[in-house]
C-alpha cells in the first residue's frame, strides 16, 4: 500500500506515471492526483471499489489491471471443497474496511450455499485478532480456513496466518503463492508476474502519449494452482490424486 505522504511526494516531484499494487494504494494515489497517469496492477475489483467507471471505459487518470478477486474467492472455495469433501465449516479471514474483501466474502457465501458449507467470517485488523479467530474456530468447530487478501492478512501477518493454520492442522486455501511458499497448504490465484509484465505495456503506451481514460482495464489471463505437499504431510492431510494432477506447481 502507498502511504498518503508518499503519494503526495510523487505528485510534488511531477513524475510521469505512478504504478500501484493493491486497492488501497490505488485509491490513495487517485486522491492525491487526478492528472498524473496511474497504472494499477493488483486491484481486486476496480469497478466495485469505485476506482474506474467501467473496465472498457475507465475514465479519469487510472487504468491497468484488475484481479477479479471476488470471482476467484468462489473458485477457491470450490477447490477446497473438492480437495476435502468432509469439510463442513470454513472460516474466512477478511477486513471489512476493504471493499474488495467484502465483495470476496459475499462471493464465498454465495458459492457455499449449494455446496452445503457453513461460512464463518472473522475480521482481522491486528495481531490479536488472529489468536481470537483461531480460538473461535476451535470453539465453533471450524474445520478449514480461507483468506481474502489485504495488507494485513496477505502482508504484515502472512507468516502468522500460515503458522496458526499449520499449528491447528487446518486444511487451508490461500489467495497467493507467497502463502504457499511460506509453508501454507494450497493457493489459487492470479499469476502476479504476468500482471506486472502486462502493466509495463500500459506504462509504455502512456509515455508514448496515450491517455489512461482511453486504455481499457484488462483482467487476468493466467492463473496458478499451487499445492505444498510437504505441508500436507506434516499436518496429516492427503491431497487426492485428481486434485494433484491439476496443480500448476507442487512443492515437495
Amino acid at each position: 500500500m502507498i502511504p498518503s505522504e508518499l503519494a503526495a511526494e510523487l505528485v510534488r516531484l511531477k513524475v510521469n506515471v505512478i504504478v500501484t499494487t493493491d486497492t488501497q494504494g490505488t485509491q490513495v494515489s487517485g486522491k492525491a492526483t487526478q492528472t498524473i497517469p496511474i497504472v494499477m496492477t493488483q486491484v481486486g475489483d476496480a469497478v466495485g471499489a469505485g476506482i474506474v467507471e467501467s473496465l472498457a471505459r475507465p475514465g479519469g487518470n487510472i487504468t491497468g489491471l484488475t484481479q477479479m478477486q471476488p470471482e476467484l474467492s468462489g473458485k477457491r472455495l470450490e477447490l477446497l471443497n473438492e480437495t476435502f469433501p468432509k469439510v463442513a465449516r470454513v472460516t474466512v479471514l477478511f477486513d471489512s474496511t476493504n471493499r474488495s474483501n467484502l465483495f470476496g466474502l459475499k462471493e464465498v457465501q454465495t458459492t457455499a450455499r449449494p455446496l452445503g458449507l457453513i461460512v464463518q467470517s472473522w475480521e482481522v485488523r491486528g495481531p490479536e485478532d488472529f489468536d481470537r479467530a483461531f480460538s473461535a474456530m476451535a470453539r465453533e468447530r471450524g474445520d478449514a480456513l480461507m483468506t481474502i487478501r489485504n495488507p494485513l492478512v496477505g502482508g504484515l501477518y502472512l507468516k502468522r496466518t500460515v503458522e496458526l493454520a499449520g499449528k491447528n492442522r487446518l486444511p487451508a486455501m490461500y489467495d497467493g503463492r507467497d502463502f504457499v511458499e511460506a509453508g501454507g497448504l494450497m493457493s489459487y490465484a492470479v499469476n502476479f508476474t504476468d500482471l506486472w509484465r502486462r502493466a509495463a505495456t500500459y506504462v509504455d503506451k502512456i509515455l508514448r502519449g496515450a491517455k489512461p481514460a482511453d486504455l481499457p482495464v484488462e483482467q487476468p489471463m493466467k492463473f496458478e494452482f499451487i499445492i505444498n505437499l510437504k505441508t500436507a504431510k506434516q499436518i496429516g492431510l492427503t491431497i487426492p490424486p485428481n486434485v494433484l494432477v491439476r496443480a500448476d506447481k507442487v512443492i515437495k
